[in-house]
């Protein structure tokens, strides 16, 4: 299956699920978005084990949000906006910057290539999200909120230290390595672990994941114009109150 603007491939029982915008960094329109999670729609209700998600081309995993024509992230966050019963598998390519971000946390597994980069630049341009809140509890609180409040950007080096990706690797193995991770949990069924198991341990997971960002959060995963005053209170408050 292949869009304008996000690709399909199965390969192995893996779906390779392909951003495929590289002119503008792979950024994200309505028409990714609807396209995004039509994909993953299609994991769900395919033979694919496992899933992995990555950019087009050398320069972006995702730019974030097309901030020409943007849309709300969260309807093909997994087990936000869409339940998915497979693992995914984030290979981050490149620059990933904003509500990409987003889209990394919450997948299972990340690889990232040794020269790409993390950045949330909104604090500093006066919006933000609700989603983002959640890295909080995935990496220590300290650094999450440097990096949702600084907004500096984020090695991969740096994320493997303090837990956001789970390997950095040259560039030219990076689809090898996520292809490994998501050959072994295909593997893992295809020994006898049922589909079942597979979507109550992915749904526990899911549940988890919206209590962290609390019921709110499709309300306001949006961009919300904030000031940088206002923005560090949203966040700090955001965090506290779930």
């Amino acid at each position: 299956m292949t869009h304008n603007t996000v690709s399909y491939e199965s390969r192995n029982r893996v779906a390779i699920i392909t951003i495929n915008r590289p002119e503008k960094m792979n950024a994200i329109s309505p028409a990714v978005g609807e396209a995004l999670r039509s994909a993953l729609q299609r994991l769900n209700d395919s033979d694919d084990g496992a899933g992995i998600i990555t950019g087009a081309g050398e320069r972006a995993f995702s730019a974030g949000a097309d901030l020409d024509d943007s849309t709300e992230m969260y309807p093909f966050i997994p087990g936000v906006g869409i339940t998915v019963d497979k693992p995914i598998v984030a290979a981050v390519n490149g620059l990933c910057i904003g509500g990409a971000l987003v889209l990394v946390q919450f997948c299972d597994l990340a690889v990232m290539a040794e020269d790409a980069w993390f950045s949330y630049p909104e604090a500093k341009i006066g919006f933000t999200g609700g989603l983002i809140t959640s890295l909080a509890a995935r990496i220590p609180h300290k650094i999450a909120m440097e990096l949702i409040l600084v907004g500096d950007q984020m090695s991969a080096q740096r994320a493997y230290e303090v837990g956001l990706v789970n390997r950095v690797v040259p560039r030219e193995q990076l689809m090898e390595t996520a292809m490994e991770f998501a050959g072994k949990r295909t593997d893992i069924q295809q020994r006898g672990s049922s589909r079942r198991s597979v979507r109550v341990r992915r749904q526990t997971h899911a549940r988890f994941q919206r209590a962290m960002t609390g019921s709110r959060a499709p309300r306001l995963s949006g961009a919300t114009i904030l000031n940088p005053r206002s923005a560090t209170i949203f966040v700090t408050c955001y965090w506290n109150s779930t």
